[in-house]
């Protein structure tokens, strides 16, 4: 399985924070936002990643990440040179997805909880068809909001609906068999001019293969606004804390999944030993 990260946004509503820097590469605590997605296809068992970035963003991403080799994944890089929906990330990666499943994922959504391990495991087990996530809000009409059945099917998905049929939304985690490619190229952009993620998961809805995931107890975070984004820190500084851990600690991610070892996780830590990232994973490593 192939892994996109969509982080071409160029986070209009975060200005005048990011007309300098993109909103992927600002940071959420102690880390760039970019970090939070990252580690959760690696949590999936990813190693190859695509990363979409804004037109000329691509130095300041490949000066964080390089090919990944750093911590033993192998990064890409495309630009997305006019927005036109989440959808188009199938079609600008068609060639880095080949004849692979994938994994999507939005680079400004931030994932925490206990549940997301069995989560991933249950969207990657779906051989076929596409396994997407129903996530319980307070106001869903932002978003794309899923409707059930009483047996708990989905049986409707509606982007941004003004009357909502339900709470639950589908943030943005999304898991695809190779024929989301062929999918997404035959989409006819919305009334808002974009291909619609909501649009690819209603054909496979209408196939029936749409697999619709129940997240609990998990911390779900949309950082795209200032308010959001200073929300997102300091639930992240609090859980830190509160927990010991480091959330979207990419490499130690990365340790856990065998791609490194505790050598090059200790000289990793080594190298940023006088921030709070770094110490985290020395003390990881001094337990190990």
């Amino acid at each position: 399985m192939k892994g996109i990260i969509l982080a071409a946004g160029k986070g209009t509503r975060l200005y005048p924070a990011t007309k300098t820097v993109c909103k992927p590469l600002v940071p959420v605590y102690d880390k760039p936002l970019i970090y939070y997605p990252l580690s959760v296809l690696i949590q999936a068992g990813i190693k190859d990643v695509l990363i979409i970035v804004p037109p000329d963003d691509l130095e300041q991403f490949e000066k964080l990440f390089g090919d990944g080799r750093n911590i033993g994944i192998n990064i890409r890089y495309k630009e997305q040179k006019v927005q036109r929906g989440i959808a188009d990330a199938f079609i600008i990666g068609e060639s880095f997805i080949g004849n692979d499943s994938v994994c999507l994922i939005l680079g400004d959504n931030i994932f925490y909880g206990r549940c997301m391990k069995n989560a991933i495991e249950k969207a990657i087990s779906n051989n076929s068809g596409a396994a997407i996530f129903g996530l319980k809000v307070e106001d869903p009409r932002p978003f794309g909001v899923v409707e059930f059945d009483k047996n708990g099917k989905a049986i409707s998905i509606e982007e941004k609906p003004e009357k909502p049929k339900s709470d639950y939304i589908v943030p943005g985690l999304y898991f695809y068999d190779n024929e989301v490619v062929k999918i997404a190229k035959n989409l006819k952009p919305s009334a808002r001019g974009e291909l619609e993620i909501t649009g690819v998961n209603d054909v496979y809805l209408k196939k029936g293969k749409l697999n619709v995931i129940a997240l609990e107890n998990l911390i779900w975070l949309d950082a795209g606004t200032a308010d959001s984004l200073l929300e997102a820190s300091n639930i992240v500084c609090k859980t830190q804390k509160s927990h010991d851990t480091n959330i979207a600690c990419i490499e130690y991610e990365a340790y856990k999944k065998g791609y490194i070892t505790l050598e090059r996780l200790k000289k990793i830590g080594e190298s940023m030993e006088k921030t709070s990232y770094g110490k985290y994973i020395l003390n990881i490593c001094k337990k190990e």
